[in-house]
């Protein structure tokens, strides 16, 4: 089983030994540069981390901000339809997320890694689906079915990609530092992500620039010759959207496969389970039972599930009021420009005052501005004064759920010295939870909108509608705001345990490299 001197080298992030001889000639077993000391990480494989997530937050973006109007008005579906179709994709993804993550956290080291395999072969499919979703089918009839089909495979194959990716944060260093780091460069990239979703959905589709339909005659002897203007209107608009909409999607797609390119050669995936032992796999109902099962985890996922609600509720419904025009996109983009400003501030708060007083502080900040859009008479200047202004709290909403997520897998491993290799599952269920939160603040504001009394493509709609979009956009946020809060009250994870956390997972690779070396200098007896 010699492996010659070459073996010494590190090679595809395993840990290998090396048969050498001693003085005495007996072969002896020789640890490898890797298991003496991981690679610290350089700047540039956190940039080439952070530019991963950059595919996930920009078709979310463009999704989240856009796809509810594209069905109303564009692909002309009903809101009861259209509500449909965003709540089946999110419910699908209560089987794909899950699933997956603990697929992957059955996948065996490649070469390329663990996580790597499956971030490359999803994102080719995954672009063509995403693409499909913005084209209007000729067929009325199998409209819904085309959306629900299109919309639940992209969701299946995104899965494939961002839950490796997520997980990839413990794979590409086992000091809390680097990974804090990482991912600080992780969401800055992701909220220009953002960015990119809003500025390139938005401008293109603002281009076509359509005029919308005004039905409130009161006449009844006008209601035949306004029908028929509205039909030609209808016509018109979708006709120069749908394209606008088409051209997005395939930039959009490009930009996806580009992203995806820089993570895999820019990034390194190491075997951080170090000299950890690892236990064998284990059932997913196991595995299921032993993250959930984690109190933690499951206030961590719980309080920032309100919270993230809260954001993407009001950001959401916000958007819907302002329609697709150039000025109001601006809004969008001076949020998240202010989002990704700040993020550097905040990593550098959570690292001076800790992570759980950032939450305390950052969180509650949006909350007088969120209530200032309904107590202020509406104008695009106040709208830009709450968009930048929230963007500090959008930071905080994006860097600190995926900050303090892996001291919980760390706590996790702490309390659970044999049982190792379930971070996929963590992160999995993470990422569920968040589309959850998305598709229920899409699902819920369309049905409500429904029951309002809300009428496809008409520019001005009853005082039932204007209420409901103001308790969408003010009083839910707020609420959901503070019952995340309260949740998070009971957040037991602070700096001191953390720091604990640390200490003894040092100490058991410390442990676990000592009894490999006292087996590396075993005598290899082969006669």
């Amino acid at each position: 089983m010699a492996r010659g001197e070459g073996a010494e080298q590190f090679s595809s992030g395993l840990l290998h030994t090396a048969k050498t001889v001693n003085q005495d000639g007996i072969k002896i077993s020789k640890l490898s540069p890797q298991q003496e000391r991981k690679r610290d990480l350089t700047v540039w494989s956190k940039v080439c981390f952070a530019i991963g997530g950059a595919p996930y937050q920009i078709t979310a973006t463009a999704l989240g901000f856009f796809l509810q109007i594209f069905l109303l008005d564009v692909a002309l579906l009903d809101p009861l339809n259209a509500s449909v179709i965003l709540f089946v994709g999110r419910a699908w993804d209560a089987v794909t997320d899950p699933a997956i993550g603990f697929l992957v956290s059955r996948s065996p080291w490649t070469r390329h890694g663990r996580m790597m395999p499956w971030i490359l072969v999803s994102t080719i499919p995954a672009v063509l689906c995403y693409f499909l979703i913005w084209v209007v089918p000729p067929i009325e009839q199998g409209k819904i079915m085309w959306y629900l089909l299109f919309y639940c495979l992209f969701q299946t194959l995104q899965t494939c990609f961002h839950v490796p990716y997520s997980a990839l944060t413990m794979f590409i260093s086992n000091k809390q530092e680097e990974r804090d780091s990482a991912t600080a460069y992780r969401m800055t990239v992701e909220v220009l992500g953002t960015v990119i979703g809003t500025a390139v959905q938005g401008q293109i589709v603002g281009m076509a620039n359509t005029p919308c339909i005004n039905n409130t005659s009161p006449t009844n002897s006008s209601n035949h010759s306004v029908h028929g203007n509205n039909s030609q209107l209808l016509d018109n608009k979708v006709f120069n959207e749908r394209l606008a909409y088409m051209i997005a999607s395939a930039v959009i797609s490009l930009i996806y496969v580009l992203c995806a390119v820089v993570l895999f050669f820019g990034v390194r995936e190491q075997d951080n389970q170090g000299g950890l032992k690892a236990q064998k796999h284990v059932s997913f109902q196991t595995g299921l039972r032993l993250v959930m099962g984690h109190g933690p985890y499951v206030k961590l996922v719980l309080a920032f599930l309100f919270t993230s609600l809260a954001f993407m509720l009001h950001n959401m419904v916000m958007r819907f009021c302002r329609g697709s025009n150039v000025n109001n996109c601006l809004c969008d983009l001076s949020s998240q420009l202010s989002a990704t400003l700040t993020i550097p501030m905040w990593q550098w708060f959570l690292c001076r005052f800790g992570k759980k007083t950032a939450v305390y502080i950052g969180i509650p900040w949006a909350v007088p501005f969120v209530i200032l859009v309904v107590c202020v008479k509406s104008s695009l200047f106040v709208s830009y004064i709450v968009s930048i202004a929230a963007g500090a709290s959008v930071a905080v909403a994006f860097l600190l759920p995926w900050s303090m997520l892996p001291d919980v897998v760390d706590d996790f491993k702490v309390q659970n010295p044999t049982s190792q290799g379930h971070e996929a599952i963590f992160y999995s269920f993470y990422v569920f939870f968040t589309k959850f939160a998305s598709g229920v603040s899409l699902g819920v504001s369309t049905l409500a909108l429904s029951f309002a009394g809300y009428v496809t493509g008409v520019c001005v709609q009853s005082d039932s509608v204007n209420l409901t979009l103001k308790m969408l956009v003010s009083a839910a946020p707020v609420s959901l705001i503070a019952l995340g809060l309260l949740i998070f009250k009971t957040y037991p994870i602070n700096e001191e345990r953390r720091q604990y956390n640390n200490k003894q997972l040092q100490l058991l690779l410390r442990n676990e490299e000592q009894e490999s070396e006292m087996e590396a200098l075993k005598p290899d007896i082969t006669a």
